[in-house]
């Protein structure tokens, strides 16, 4: 049987900058957000797929990393690919370019982003065609 998606996980440098990308532009809603020991706001998680479904915890970063980002060739997992119709393609395209997210790279099902951190993120209608 296989196994359902519980979440996926990010750490990020600016966690309010993120939280904006994910729930103000892409409209993922919030279920919960985490705070430290201090109070401060250490984590939000946002729906992927709406009730019982799985969820993104958005994690802050502990301290600013000096390595390298890991190049989208190397191993790893390469994206996170969220679903739309595709006849929302192109105001997907027009929404993101706007908000200082422009398309990076397209297939003919998905949309290819960035978000503040440098994550690749698709919009995807796959397995449905453009709409003309």
């Amino acid at each position: 049987m296989p196994l359902p998606l519980h979440h996926l996980a990010i750490v990020v440098a600016d966690l309010a900058r993120a939280e904006a990308f994910y729930v103000e532009l892409l409209g993922l809603p919030v279920e919960r957000r985490w705070t430290d020991e201090a109070g401060a706001h250490r984590s939000t998680w946002v729906s992927l797929s709406g009730r019982e479904g799985g969820f993104l915890a958005i994690e802050r970063a502990i301290e600013r990393a000096t390595a390298p980002r890991r190049s989208d060739e190397a191993p790893g997992l390469h994206c996170l690919a969220l679903g739309i119709g595709p006849d929302e393609r192109e105001a997907w395209r027009a929404r993101l370019t706007d908000a200082g997210h422009p398309v990076e790279r397209e297939s003919a099902y998905t949309l290819y982003v960035r978000d503040p951190d440098g994550n690749l993120v698709g919009l995807s209608h796959f397995p449905h065609p453009r709409a003309t």
